[in-house]
């Protein structure tokens, strides 16, 4: 697990070369409550860190998925389209959403790591 960063909109990357692969954490999906419908990026879109890439619905709400980190997206997850509670199943596993090539794998460093991100989740509560 200590491969995943996360960001304090709590998405994870998980570095696999050049290539992040993105979602949204356990405790996103927990709070969601069950994943109705995701809307996904087009392969080919430049996102920049912080700004939004998708989009997650559940029954209690909508909610975008932010980057994580700069780049183009080269993949996305189309088990979602008929499979959405993947998310619910296996958020930073089979749930993932998208895969982006990193335009600056430093963006990184701005993100927590496992620790940190449960730290931060005690100040949320």
């Amino acid at each position: 697990m200590s491969q995943l960063r996360y960001s304090k909109d709590h998405e994870y990357i998980r570095l696999e070369g050049e290539i992040g692969v993105v979602g949204i954490s356990d405790h996103a999906q927990a709070q969601l409550g069950d994943v109705v419908f995701v809307e996904l990026p087009k392969i080919g879109t430049q996102v920049v860190q912080g700004g939004e890439a998708a989009v997650v619905e559940s029954v209690k709400a909508a909610s975008e998925v932010y980057a994580p980190a700069s780049g183009e997206i080269v993949a996305v997850n189309d088990a979602l389209e008929s499979q959405p509670s993947l998310i619910n199943e296996d958020a930073t596993g089979k749930g993932w959403i998208f895969r982006i090539k990193l335009a600056d794998a430093r963006e990184l460093d701005a993100l927590m790591d496992e620790a940190a991100y449960q730290e931060f989740l005690k100040t949320e509560a």
